[in-house]
């Protein structure tokens, strides 16, 4: 390994060439690693904090996000009139990797906006536009998206029940409940899937609005931990107002602009993947080389080497699958097999890379003294997150068979 980094835990991590093609390009280099650094020393000491969520968590990310504006690091792939460095998604995706080493990297460097600020300057009413674009991507505006019902699977958007009715004026009165919608705590906006026509199984006749939700009628229920951990959640629109202009794309499309949000989201998902799985692969390596067994150490054992060949091996041939669709999204082109595929594998990837590590920290590698059961809990979701396995596995199918 021709680079190291040793980190702020005294752990010493491998060099970006570990991980294999494609290679981060050299005038992006230097920003991956200050982006790296940031998270590994200002971020990750405070994953429990942040996880906890409430009050506390908030203010201290507000804290941090005052620290990365001051380091310039706010924002990067945002568009430059919006605060952003402008970042093409290509470049991005390296310094993404670096990000989602930590859950909670991209959120404080401002990231997480790029999904929303993608929505709304592509479909949004121009003047919804103004009023939130400028606020979603400085961060003092959050939105989440509202797919899944309780009684309906989120694989199977035609079963929606969610209704909304336009009404003499316009407006559109919302009624039906959605869970498992990230972040909707403390989001100020919701991204809805509704049925505006027809009735179930279909996809036609469903629409996308933007509804605040601080709008009466506009209910939390329930936060639903998720393995242990929060931040997914229950809601209810019990004859939410939403205004005219708050339909993203046309009446009964909704679908158009769902799959293109979805879309980019399971992209930065994964690469945020590859920067956990090679976290996990670093603290498995280290604890291999340090720890000592009854004949020498742990990375003198051949089953552990074995353990460690199959968790690169992962990693290396998922990067280049993760990096060809965001080369193909980039360019404008048909990128749904080459996404469907890299999802299957950024998953199976960050579940197998960290299973191994646990295995190899043993018992310590379930207890709190270590990232991994978090880091294991996420790779256990991101099999159904974004769709499960099975979707994108027949999805994929279905198109080289047609």
């Amino acid at each position: 390994m021709s680079q190291q980094t040793v980190t702020a835990t005294g752990v010493e991590s491998p060099g970006p060439d570990t991980w294999g093609a494609p290679a981060c390009p050299p005038r992006v280099l230097a920003l991956r690693e200050r982006v790296a650094g940031f998270v590994r020393e200002q971020v990750m000491p405070h994953e429990a904090e942040l996880d906890a969520g409430g009050a506390p968590a908030r203010e201290l990310l507000t804290r941090l996000r005052h620290r990365a504006r001051a380091e310039g690091l706010w924002g990067l792939p945002l568009p430059v009139e919006l605060g952003g460095a402008g970042l093409p998604l290509t470049e991005y995706a390296h310094v993404a990797e670096a990000e989602g080493a930590s859950d909670h990297g991209p959120a404080v460097l401002g990231s997480t906006a790029l999904l929303d600020v993608t929505t709304l300057a592509g479909h949004a009413d121009p003047a919804v536009r103004d009023l939130y674009l400028p606020r979603v991507a400085s961060g003092r505006l959050t939105m989440c998206n509202a797919m899944t019902e309780p009684e309906a699977p989120g694989s199977e958007p035609g079963l929606t029940t969610t209704r909304a009715t336009q009404e003499a004026d316009g407006s559109w009165t919302v009624c039906g409940r959605k869970w498992f919608v990230t972040g909707a705590g403390d989001a100020d906006l919701a991204a809805v899937l509704a049925r505006t026509s027809g009735t179930p199984p279909s996809t036609t006749g469903l629409s996308l609005l933007l509804v605040p939700t601080r709008a009466p009628g506009f209910r939390v229920v329930r936060e639903l931990p998720v393995l242990g951990a929060g931040g997914q959640w229950e809601i209810a629109l019990d004859a939410v107002t939403v205004p005219p202009d708050h339909l993203l794309g046309e009446a009964g499309r909704g679908l158009r602009v769902l799959a293109e949000r979805v879309r980019l989201g399971r992209l930065l998902r994964c690469l945020r993947w590859l920067g956990q799985a090679e976290r996990a692969f670093t603290l498995m390596r280290e604890r291999a080389r340090s720890r000592p067994s009854a004949s020498g150490r742990l990375a003198d054992l051949q089953l552990v080497q074995a353990l460690v060949f199959e968790a690169l091996l992962a990693i290396r041939t998922t990067r280049p699958l993760v990096f060809e669709a965001v080369a193909l999204v980039e360019a404008g082109l048909d990128a749904r097999v080459e996404t469907g595929l890299a999802k299957v594998a950024a998953a199976r990837m960050l579940q197998q890379v960290t299973d191994a590590a646990v295995q190899v920290h043993g018992a310590a590698g379930l207890g709190p003294g270590t990232p991994l059961p978090a880091l294991f809990r996420t790779g256990r979701t991101a099999r159904l997150l974004d769709g499960p396995d099975e979707l994108h596995i027949t999805a994929v199918a279905r198109r080289i068979l047609a």
